[in-house]
């Protein structure tokens, strides 16, 4: 579980600093812009690795029994998932009507994996990351998160959809490969 944990401290944690603008700027104003994206990016996939090491390797202690329907939810969420994802790096007009495509997508994600994993690895691994997405949120409203006003064609909402469901597709095939746990139980 330690592992897990120093990787969940690691990449949240990272990502934590964009919230704190004074502490972002003091670090940016040391470093430089561009030395501080690379040690960003060093220490997220320094805690992305350590959380792939640490996850399948967890002890499993159970804290609750997940549903018997949690894997149909979770199979019925995760394609929004993968279009709100793809939603927040390309234009479309779902930017038009939801501020955060793509914490939205990553708290869906969370939720729908704690739906069908009650033991304690993945409680930490989705509850941490669920709560960050929460809290990423509130940040970025009080900061002044917008909604987009530009509208784009019915053609990029489409490439944004078949994009998103794509990608779930091959997630979903390749589920026990990637993550070794199959997708569907």
């Amino acid at each position: 579980m330690g592992w897990l944990i120093s990787g969940m401290v690691l990449l949240l944690g990272v990502h934590m600093l964009p919230h704190f603008q004074t502490l972002r700027g003091q670090l940016v104003g040391r470093f430089g812009l561009w030395p501080y994206k690379g040690l960003f990016a060093l220490v997220s996939l320094g805690g992305l690795a350590l959380i792939v090491y640490g996850f399948p390797r967890a002890d499993v202690v159970p804290l609750w029994n997940p549903p018997s329907w949690s894997s149909i939810a979770a199979l019925a969420v995760m394609p929004v998932v993968f279009i709100l994802i793809v939603a927040a790096y390309v234009p479309n007009n779902i930017r038009r009507f939801m501020r955060h495509p793509m914490l939205t997508g990553v708290l869906l994600w969370a939720v729908a994996h704690l739906l069908t994993s009650g033991d304690q690895a993945s409680v930490t691994l989705f509850g941490g990351f669920a709560v960050y997405s929460l809290f990423a949120m509130w940040s970025a409203n009080r900061r002044g998160a917008r909604l987009a006003d530009r509208v784009v064609t019915f053609g990029a909402d489409a490439a944004v959809v078949i994009a998103g469901l794509v990608g779930y597709a091959v997630v979903l095939y390749a589920h026990a490969e990637l993550f070794g746990a199959a997708a569907v139980r």
